[in-house]
């Protein structure tokens, strides 16, 4: 597969502090990659670095083979979606989609021919006469992504395109915006710090903290197997349950104990040998606990007390009391448990994460 966006040894400071460092990554023609991470971890810096708003401290930025390092904006093959809509006001949505290609020149059938095009892809037709203060929230941003697509290029870059959105709308246009990848097969570079966003619209995630990828990887793979305890507590809602422990050398193998409690780790592949005596941290998602039923033959059971109840509609979220910790619990939503209710437990260990306290890296 032919790389599109290539970032080599990149760097940026603003003057002594240090933004993003020694940065590697390729982006394959017509992948659809997103940069995940909180507020601060350098997401929306690299994706302006690549679209050549920020200058780079050091490292080269390739687009299609081509060193675009110091290249303006408008020459790096590029269409780029902001968080705010930056639409001209007094422009209806034709003039708006137009305005950059009426600037470069471009014969008015072209221009006509690629408006109509992206007004039917993103079903906009009706608007065209509109204005942006006659449009809502989500036909606003279809608008900014449809003057991106006009410019027929490479690469599209998206900055939070739907954090000004309400949920419904959002989730809305994030099927949208599937929709005009499958259609498009473009290369798109994608900044949330939404988890949901990522792991439904990704091929690949880069997780972001500091400046720093901690994982790239597609998304089941960063879900179910999370390189550290970063990327672990950042994917997954509820978030995954941590145990303190240590291993811990029984006969036939290792545990792992918690507070005088100890769990069988069966089924646990580890990436490295566990070693007893380690601190480490378990991590267990919600829905690979089960609660009072469907216990395999031969099962670890363990007893935990429920302390709250979430309804959520097709699912309910328990949380328990057990070894010391708190943790949550995800259940059908027909099964309903009063606080205070003792239960019984079993962990599926063949989807759990370990994770050494000290280096926070997965074993």
């Amino acid at each position: 597969m032919n790389t599109s966006v290539s970032i080599k040894d990149l760097s940026l400071n603003f003057g002594a502090v240090t933004v993003l460092k020694d940065l590697n990554l390729d982006i394959q023609d017509g992948e659809f990659l997103v940069l995940l991470g909180s507020s601060g971890c350098g997401k929306s810096t690299l994706l302006n670095c690549i679209a050549g708003l920020l200058d780079i401290s050091e490292g080269q930025i390739f687009i299609k083979g081509k060193n675009v390092t110091w290249e303006e904006p408008k020459d790096r093959g590029i269409g780029m979606v902001f968080q705010s809509y930056a639409l001209y006001p007094q422009m209806t949505v034709e003039k708006n989609l137009s305005f950059g290609l009426r600037v470069a020149k471009m014969p008015k059938a072209e221009i006509d021919k690629r408006i109509a095009r992206a007004a039917e892809i993103l079903q906009i037709e009706p608007l065209l006469k509109r204005k942006p203060s006659a449009l809502s929230g989500g036909q606003r941003q279809r608008v900014a992504i449809g003057r991106a697509l006009v410019r027929d290029v490479d690469v599209f870059l998206f900055d939070e395109p739907l954090s000004n959105l309400d949920a419904k709308l959002r989730s809305e246009l994030r099927v949208e915006i599937k929709r005009l990848h499958q259609a498009l097969k473009n290369t798109m570079i994608y900044v949330t710090h939404d988890q949901i966003e990522a792991l439904t619209l990704a091929d690949r995630i880069a997780i972001m903290k500091n400046g720093i990828i901690q994982q790239l990887d597609d998304p089941t793979t960063i879900y179910n197997s999370p390189r550290n305890l970063f990327v672990a507590g950042f994917i997954g809602s509820p978030s995954m349950n941590f145990l303190q422990g240590e291993l811990a050398a029984v006969q036939g193998g290792t545990v792992f104990v918690a507070n005088g409690v100890k769990f069988s780790l069966e089924g646990y592949r580890a990436a490295q040998p566990l070693r007893p005596g380690t601190q480490v941290v378990l991590g267990l998602r919600p829905e690979h606990v089960r609660v009072d039923e469907g216990f395999p033959a031969g099962a670890e059971v363990h007893e935990a007390i429920v302390d709250i109840e979430e309804p959520m509609g097709a699912d309910n979220l328990l949380w328990l009391k057990h070894a010391g910790h708190i943790m949550s619990v995800r259940v059908n939503g027909s099964r309903r448990f009063k606080p205070g209710t003792a239960v019984k437990l079993v962990f599926d260990m063949s989807v759990a994460s370990i994770f050494d306290k000290e280096t926070e890296l997965r074993l």
